[in-house]
């Protein structure tokens, strides 16, 4: 895992997230992937020429590198923090092995941070979000609540921000609790740390994503592999089938019948005949719960007795759990 040092924004590397005793921050936010938005990202390689650079002449890298590391790295350093994980440089992309892994460990990354800090770019400094209704419609339509990315960067963190364009604090999450429950369908308990995500169906789950968008549709599978604890690799260029592949995964390793729960009345008839949902945004709105089947007395003393009989055969095993209707 690559981190910057806050005070001097060049790289360093640890083994794992575990290895960083004194703690790290995270920055969670939008990409400029187009002019409008800003200056281009800097990558890896980026920061690591500007760092090489810096070496030669004594200089600092930290200001050299672009607003956005620079403020995040000096905002993280007067919280006490050493160390900060951004995504867009943070990431070696040239290695297909690293990014695999930076995308199937992005949410132990976020859970992991002491702070993530959710930086929203396209919104001033607000006061009393909570008790002004245009000001707090004003918030929950930033284009951070818009990206699919971002969903498990909000709910991974212990303890989140909310930063304005300037980089003044707005709040916790766990503030804009109930407003974000109302305008995006996301708990307030989860919010708050109440109730673990892991209690909700996996349609639940599924609903938080609503609307959101990502650059590339593989990433709508890739950036919900978190939420529901499934490494898989990712295939750039394999288009819908990345979440065809995660919800294979998910049925490999929960009974939770929610999953087959998704809404298909938008779609041609060849799509809603499928098993499998299209999109994460088919489940936009559902609140359908799951609760696993439990075993009356006679079931039990079956699947007991077929435990006993070593000499069964795994199908043998497996047809007695069906008549029952129990798990194994």
């Amino acid at each position: 895992m690559w981190v910057l040092s806050t005070a001097r924004a060049e790289l360093h590397f640890f083994g794992s997230p575990e290895e960083i005793t004194d703690g790290f921050a995270a920055l969670s936010h939008t990409w400029n992937n187009k002019p409008e938005d800003g200056p281009p990202e800097q990558s890896f390689q980026d920061v690591r020429k500007i760092q090489e650079s810096c070496a030669k002449d004594g200089t600092n890298p930290r200001d050299f590198v672009c607003e956005k590391i620079r403020r995040c790295c000096e905002l993280a350093e007067s919280h006490g923090y050493k160390w900060v994980w951004i995504d867009t440089c943070c990431i070696d992309k040239t290695s297909s092995a690293e990014l695999s892994e930076a995308i199937n460990s992005m949410f132990r990354y976020y859970s992991l941070a002491r702070v993530c800090y959710g930086y929203l770019r396209d919104i001033p400094d607000l006061d009393d979000i909570w008790s002004d209704r245009s000001k707090a419609d004003v918030f929950t339509r930033s284009i951070w609540f818009e990206r699919g990315w971002t969903l498990q960067e909000l709910i991974a963190p212990r303890f989140f921000l909310f930063l304005s364009q300037s980089w003044d604090v707005l709040g916790t999450k766990a503030d804009f609790a109930e407003i974000l429950e109302r305008s995006h369908g996301i708990p307030a308990t989860v919010l708050r740390l109440e109730v673990s995500h892991t209690e909700f169906s996996i349609a639940q789950r599924m609903s938080w994503f609503g609307y959101r968008q990502t650059t590339r549709v593989e990433d709508e599978a890739y950036c919900l592999l978190g939420l529901f604890d499934i490494h898989m690799p990712p295939l750039y260029g394999e288009g819908r089938n990345a979440f065809r592949r995660l919800q294979e995964e998910i049925m490999r390793q929960s009974a939770d019948t929610t999953l087959f729960a998704w809404w298909g009345y938008h779609l041609d008839q060849d799509l809603r005949s499928c098993l499998l949902a299209p999109s994460p945004s088919s489940f936009y709105g559902s609140d359908i719960t799951y609760t696993p089947p439990r075993c009356n007395k006679e079931q039990a003393h079956l699947i007991q007795n077929v435990s006993w009989q070593g000499s069964l055969g795994s199908t043998q095993c497996i047809a007695a759990h069906s008549r029952t209707g129990c798990r194994p």
